[in-house]
C-alpha cells in the first residue's frame, strides 16, 4: 500500500513533559500502518492563549504511514486520551497535544478534520522542526516554503485573535511607498485605512526647514495623533485596520531628529503612551533602495520633503533593518521593490491572500 508522508506536532506542559512525549512517539510507531517515525529536535515555548500555566515541550514528527488521514486522527485522539488528555477548555494546560499538521500535500477541509493545520503557520517551534526534517516543504495552501513562513516569526509564537482589532500596519523608509499601498488594501478588505497626520502637522515643515528647536512639537504631535488613532477604545475587535506606519517608528525618528535634552524628555514621555496603542497582528514592511525612495520623494513634490538627503534616508533604514531583526510583537512580511509593484493588480491579490492567512477578521 502506497505510503504518506504526515508530520504531527507534538507538546506537553503537564507532569514528566518528555516522558509524556516519548511515551506518545512509542505509541505512534506501535501503530499499524506507521512504518517510521522521526523526530525534530525539543523545544521549550511559552503557553499561547492562557499565559498562566506552565512552559511546553515540543517537537514535530515525521511519519511514513498507509492509514487514511480520518485514521490517523483517530490514532493521535486515542493516544491522547490514553496518555491523560482532557478536553474541557481551550488553551488549558495538558499532558499531552497531537496535532495533524501535513499529510502529504493533501488539503482537507471538513467537520473534524482541516489539514494543513490552519495555525501552523504562525507557530516558530513547529515551523523550525518542519524545516530542519525537510528542508524544501512547501506549504499546500499558502504555496511558500516553510522555512520563508518561520522567517516571518523571528522565533515567536502566536495565534489568531479575533477578539484584537485586526491592525495591519505598513513599515518603511520614506519615499518607499506605504501610503500607497495602504490605501490599496483598504479598497481591497474595504476596510479604515488610519493615515500618517503629516499633512496636519504644523511643525514638521519648520523642522526638515532647519527649527530643530522644533523638532520634539512635532515628534510630540505625531505620539498623541496616533495614540488617538490607535486607542483600543476607538478600533473594534475583528475589524481590519490598514495603518501607513507602525508605531513603533516613533523611537526611530526621535533618535534622528532630536537633540539630547529633546530625546531624554521623549524617552520619558514615550513609554507609557506606547503601552496604551494597539499592536499590529501583521506587519508589512516594504523595503527599496535609498536611492529609489529619493526619487519618489523628488517625484511627489512635498516641499517640505526636498530638503531631505541620500544619508537620511540611509540612516533610516539602518534603524529600520535594526528594529525588524529584534520584532517579536506580530509576524512581519518582506515585501521588495521594485519586484512588487502596488500599481499591479495582480502583485496586490498576491498580497493580500498572503495578509488573509495572519487575520481573524469577524
Amino acid at each position: 500500500m502506497a505510503k504518506t508522508t504526515a508530520y504531527i506536532g507534538l507538546g506537553s506542559n503537564l507532569g514528566d513533559r518528555k516522558a509524556n512525549l516519548d511515551n506518545a512517539v512509542r505509541m505512534l510507531k506501535e501503530t499499524k500502518g506507521i512504518d517510521s517515525v522521526r523526530l525534530s529536535d525539543f523545544i521549550e515555548t511559552e503557553p499561547l492563549g492562557q499565559a498562566d500555566q506552565p512552559m511546553y515541550l515540543n517537537t514535530v514528527a515525521e511519519l511514513k504511514t498507509s492509514l487514511s488521514p480520518e485514521k490517523l486522527l483517530e490514532r493521535l485522539m486515542y493516544v491522547e486520551t490514553a496518555l491523560g488528555r482532557e478536553r474541557n477548555v481551550k488553551w488549558s494546560p495538558r499532558t499531552i497535544d497531537l496535532d495533524l499538521l501535513l499529510f502529504g500535500d493533501e488539503i482537507i477541509e471538513s467537520l473534524d478534520l482541516t489539514v494543513p493545520h490552519p495555525q501552523m503557520h504562525l507557530r516558530s517551534f513547529v515551523l523550525r522542526g518542519l524545516a530542519r526534517l525537510d528542508s524544501e516543504l512547501v506549504h499546500p495552501v499558502m504555496k511558500e516554503w516553510i522555512s520563508e513562513l518561520a522567517a516571518r516569526l523571528n522565533g515567536c509564537d502566536f495565534f489568531l485573535d479575533p477578539e484584537r482589532p485586526q491592525l495591519v500596519s505598513i513599515a518603511g523608509v520614506i519615499g518607499v511607498g506605504k501610503t500607497t499601498l495602504a490605501n490599496r488594501l483598504a479598497e481591497h478588505f474595504n476596510c479604515t485605512m488610519l493615515p500618517e497626520p503629516y499633512d496636519t502637522n504644523p511643525f514638521m515643515p519648520e523642522v526638515y526647514a532647519g527649527k530643530k528647536e522644533l523638532a520634539l512639537d512635532s515628534q510630540l504631535y505625531f505620539l498623541t495623533s496616533r495614540l488617538r488613532q490607535l486607542d483600543p477604545e476607538n478600533l473594534e475587535k475583528g475589524r481590519i485596520y490598514i495603518s501607513d506606519y507602525v508605531f513603533d517608528k516613533e523611537m526611530i525618528y526621535a533618535r534622528q531628529l532630536l537633540n539630547k535634552q529633546q530625546l531624554e524628555m521623549y524617552e520619558v514621555i514615550y513609554p507609557p503612551t506606547a503601552a496604551k496603542v494597539t499592536e499590529p497582528v501583521l506587519v508589512l514592511y516594504m523595503q527599496d533602495s535609498p536611492k529609489r525612495c529619493l526619487e519618489r520623494i523628488h517625484e511627489r513634490n512635498r516641499p517640505y520633503e526636498q530638503l531631505i538627503i541620500l544619508k537620511f534616508l540611509k540612516s533610516l533604514k539602518a534603524d529600520y533593518e535594526q528594529l525588524f531583526t529584534d520584532w517579536k510583537k506580530s509576524p512581519v512580511i518582506r515585501i521588495t521593490l521594485p519586484e512588487f509593484n502596488c500599481e499591479r493588480d495582480e502583485d496586490i491579490e498576491y498580497l493580500t491572500n498572503k495578509i488573509k492567512h495572519y487575520i481573524a477578521a469577524v
